[in-house]
């Protein structure tokens, strides 16, 4: 019921406005004025969304900052504005008669918690305000207390769930880092720059710490001084970012400051004592000595842009570690100069037991005859012809540039890029000796020869890109090039089959992988919705290219160094009239152990020497590749927070291969505030990987080694066919099919005070179709006239080899502590125990005659393969530091421990026990110690496994090229470096 307003009702309404009056002048509310402003960081100017904006003394009076950093406020000249963002400091601004304000916000280092960008589209998001866990390390920060001086191992070395195995050798291994994460494949992480895809190396790794092939990102091309920070988000990402993204996404952002010119000189080696493998070592002189210079310059555009630009330079020396065997380097044909060449003429190998016959010396003479009088009186020992693991020697020249113009308020250019020249020599091949007599030619090695590879690789990469307003849309518009090109080289070689006529260095032939990414994305913030809804969608065009060049020819040729061209009817006989022998000095007889009869012009195979450059062959024309693929996506983001305590995420994407077809999956994350300090979050995706055109393309003939019967390595040319090969249609083996993944992840984070924060996140992921490489098949095995098409060699395949899962529980605690004068500790502590398993072994109905179904099953996914998935690199690992720093002086103590590894195999005692072996949990430290000189300069000494710790040697029947197991430390030994930091 209305009651009607009587006049007495007024009284109380008209001396209300009286004393408002009088509390309020009217010439103030005069004044009340419409302000705007932006806000961004002071370090970098980047612009930062979400940051309170109140009016001191009136908290409901007040705005936020919109995804462009803008706001707008009615004040008065008399108020007070209050900035606050987490992370940041506060800051303080009277109006007075201005309308516009920059506002420029300092970081707090006394803050953990930092802006992110990678893994959700609203970029007002913090570390512990994401639903999905999220690193944010800050390079520009750490790079000073690091030993490490590249990228992926530091990263390795500071966030337990990543990780990058350096190889020792093996091929072309060493040549390029893969990165994991969660001890997933290389190729199931993706790299962003910018929040921009970054190509992947032209390179594809055939043997990965995980057991499969992989194509991984080469992050040393990229300068650690164009670094600001690195986002690692630890979670299934492929329906926001496509295909990769299936153990997480790694961004790189890079630098944006001007005005400041910073740099470091470093420089370091190993300490090389030799570990603690007795004889089977060679305890040498320091090696490994590495020099790096890096500088980063911004430049400022008319106060409305800017331009950073950083340059590197790297020189590291190899490290070289010696497995002195004792296989046998000299056989007794070679000793008492029984070798013939094809025309049946003798080869003195042993021109000193010549001269010793010569001169009647018969106590020379018998010396002269064994292995070990040889070596004495040509100087040589068993470290000569020892096997060498180690680092390989480096040049590397980077520059990286980032820029941006303001055309307006609204409207953003920018643009970033680089590129690098990389030259690698590395120790990854085996001691060829006298006693191959296949592989082996007086003239141009007598003693024998240690074949290197080399690769140059030039990698460019350039992104151009416009960010504007449509309507209420924020919209950027990009397209990113980039392009690795690998020359594989070999140095130290030649081609047995070529004879002494062969070339000793070669081109083995190039790769090169190019990708053009073009994107658009478009977002927009509702502030009314809810406690506020982000929008984002967009599309993505990529076009992809591989290529394999072919080498010279004398790296993959047949030659005729041990093929006789007939001269007239007779028998097959040498100058002496006896039988021509083979290789192997055994006469070549029919089977009644007569010579053979042959006509003129008939070609016989006297020497079966071995073709190709010894090694690594070169890519010849059956080799040659030229492949595109075409990628078309398009996406939905969501993110709704329903209250301040409960946030609901989501995202899904369609795309279309053109070698593949088309797949949709998707994601759905949650964050639930149970208090102000504690949030639960979880979330569940679907995924896929396509394979790599690397996978699905590549083809080579190496040279594997097998051990035989004594345990001594034997060589074995094996072939790598791809899926649409006649050589994988006959044997039945299939195309690859695309990995579909599943993502589960649960967690918490905990900050009860500021400065002290946990996170603590489980995970499982399910890959179907996991793509891995076959064992070797032969003729003999497959029959069914299999040799006609893969010829004496051996054969294997990329398959789609089993279903996998990958399930483990991280934890990251970070505390930083503040006491008087100028001192404070940070402590840190992250740690990640995870398990591998092959749920699936799928094998195929092989169209093979001479083998047993249990043996196909072990060739299509072998043991050893199997094992290096589940318990080749180490379940747990943990790190552990504690900085300390006092005026001037700082110093940084980190213990990082690996657990237990297992390596499997597939070889066996006469009782049928596989040769496994476990190796035991391992700790290193690193230690820094650093000192401010004055603002400007800075020193820091240091060392990486400053205890010199090595890992346990290998079991004798696993020694082959390695001695030592290299899924953990690895066998490089204590590093100890010294740097120099400027800014200015």
């Amino acid at each position: 019921m209305k009651r009607k307003l009587l006049k007495h009702d007024l009284i109380p309404v008209f001396i209300t406005m009286l004393l408002l009056a009088a509390v309020c002048p009217m010439d103030a509310l005069a004044q009340t004025k419409k302000i705007t402003g932006k806000v961004s960081t002071s370090v970098n100017s980047e612009v930062i969304q979400g940051v309170n904006v109140l009016v001191k003394g009136n908290s409901r009076k007040g705005s936020i900052t919109d995804a462009q950093g803008l706001f707008t406020l009615e004040v008065t000249p008399a108020d007070i504005l209050v900035f606050s963002f987490i992370g940041f400091k506060s800051k303080e601004i009277k109006v007075g008669d201005e309308t516009t304000f920059n506002v420029a916000l300092d970081e707090d280092a006394t803050q953990l918690t930092e802006l992110i960008v990678t893994g959700s589209r609203n970029t007002g998001r913090t570390i512990l305000e994401t639903p999905v866990p999220v690193d944010v390390i800050s390079i520009k920060d750490i790079m000073g207390e690091l030993p490490q001086m590249d990228l992926a191992q530091m990263l390795a070395f500071v966030a337990p769930s990543f990780n990058a195995v350096r190889s020792q050798g093996g091929d072309l291994n060493s040549h390029v880092d893969p990165v994991q994460l969660r001890n997933m494949a290389p190729n199931q992480i993706l790299v962003l720059i910018n929040g921009k895809r970054r190509h992947t190396s032209a390179l594809l790794i055939t043997e990965t710490a995980v057991g499969s092939p992989s194509t991984t990102v080469d992050l040393m091309t990229i300068p650690v001084s164009a670094i600001d920070r690195v986002e690692i988000l630890r979670d299934g990402a492929a329906a926001q970012y496509g295909s990769d993204a299936v153990a997480g996404v790694v961004n790189i952002i890079l630098k944006k400051g001007t005005n400041k010119l910073t740099g470091s000189l470093t420089g370091g080696g190993y300490a090389n004592t030799g570990g603690q493998a007795g004889d089977l070592t060679k305890s040498g002189k320091p090696d490994g000595f590495n020099y790096q210079f890096d500088a980063n310059y911004g430049f400022k555009i008319n106060d409305k842009g800017y331009f950073n630009l950083s340059g590197q330079i790297t020189q590291r020396r190899p490290t070289l570690r010696p497995f002195v065997n004792d296989w046998g380097f000299f056989d007794k044909t070679y000793l008492n100069n029984l070798r013939t060449d094809k025309n049946g003429n003798p080869v003195i190998t042993n021109p000193e037991l010549i001269n010793a016959q010569a001169v009647g010396n018969t106590s020379q003479i018998a010396a002269l005859t064994t292995e070990t009088g040889l070596m004495s009186a040509r100087g040589l020992t068993k470290a000569d012809f020892a096997v060498y693991a180690g680092m390989p020697a480096i040049t590397l020249g980077s520059t990286f540039y980032n820029a941006g113009y303001e055309i307006n308020p609204n409207t953003t250019i920018y643009s970033f890029g680089g590129a690098s020249y990389k030259y690698l020599e590395g120790f990854s091949c085996y001691f060829r000796r006298p006693a191959q007599t296949d592989r082996f030619n007086y003239l141009l090695y007598p003693n024998g020869f240690r074949p290197q590879m080399t690769s140059n690789t030039s990698d460019i990469s350039n992104t151009v890109g416009i960010k504007s307003k449509i309507g209420e849309f924020l919209v950027d518009f990009s397209n990113t090039f980039g392009k690795n090109t690998m020359r594989l080289g070999m140095v130290n070689t030649f081609n047995a089959s070529l004879g002494s006529n062969s070339p000793v260095n070669m081109n083995l032939g190039t790769h090169q992988f190019t990708q053009n990414s073009t994107n658009l994305d478009l977002s927009r913030y509702f502030k009314g919705v809810m406690n506020g809804l982000n929008i984002a969608f967009g599309a993505e065009m990529r076009v992809e290219n591989y290529k394999i060049l072919k080498g010279q020819e004398e790296s993959y040729a047949y030659g005729n160094a041990g093929i006789l061209t007939v001269a007239k009817d007779g028998l097959l006989v040498g100058p002496d009239g006896k039988p021509l022998e083979d290789a192997n000095s055994a006469p070549i007889v029919d089977s009644n152990g007569n010579p053979l009869a042959v006509n003129a012009g008939q070609q016989v195979t006297v020497k079966s020497l071995s073709s190709n450059c010894q090694c690594f062959a070169g890519f010849g024309p059956k080799n040659e590749r030229n492949e595109f693929r075409t990628t078309m996506a398009a996406y939905l983001d969501a993110e709704l927070e329903l209250t301040r305590k409960f946030l609901l995420a989501g995202a899904f994407r369609l795309e279309n291969y053109s070698d593949f077809g088309g797949v949709t999956i998707g994601k759905l994350a949650a964050r639930y505030s149970l208090t102000k300090t504690l949030t639960i979050r979880g979330s569940i995706a679907t995924g896929f990987r396509a394979p790599s055109l690397q996978e699905l393309n590549y083809t080579h003939t190496a040279t594997a080694f097998v051990p035989d019967a004594n345990g001594i390595p034997q060589p074995l040319d094996v072939t790598t066919y791809p899926t649409n090969s006649t050589a994988a249609r006959v044997l039945g083996i299939k195309g690859l099919k695309q990995e579909q993944s599943r993502t589960y992840g649960f967690g918490l984070t905990y900050q009860p005070v500021q400065g002290f924060e946990v996170t603590l996140d489980a995970y499982q992921i399910d890959v179907d179709n996991r793509i891995f490489r076959t064992s070797y098949f032969n003729a003999s095995e497959v029959g069914n006239n299999y040799g006609e098409v893969i010829g004496e060699g051996e054969a294997q395949f990329f398959v789609n080899g089993a279903d996998v899962r990958s399930k483990g529980i991280e934890a990251v605690g970070n505390y930083t502590l503040n006491l008087q004068k100028g001192k404070s500790f940070t402590f840190t502590l992250a740690t990640i125990f995870s398990k591998n398993t092959v749920l699936n072994r799928k094998t195929l109905n092989l169209n093979v005659a001479n083998l047993t179904s249990d043996q196909v099953v072990g060739k299509y996914l072998s043991r050893d393969v199997v094992g290096q998935f589940e318990t080749g690199t180490p379940r747990t690992k943990l790190i552990g530091s504690v900085s300390y720093r006092v005026n001037k002086f700082n110093t940084m103590l980190r213990g990082t421990y690996y657990g237990s590894v297992t390596e499997r195999s597939v070889s066996a005692d006469g009782d049928g026990n596989f040769y496994d072996q476990t190796f035991s949990p391992q700790a290193i430290f690193d230690l820094s110690v650093g000192y401010d000189l004055n603002r400007n300069v800075k020193f820091s000494i240091g060392g990486s496994n400053i205890l010199d710790k090595y890992p346990q040697i290998l079991r004798s029947e696993n020694q082959g090229f390695y001695l030592y197991s290299n899924n953990q430390q690895g066998s490089n030994g204590a590093y100890y470096y010294g740097r120099v930091m400027f800014n200015f």
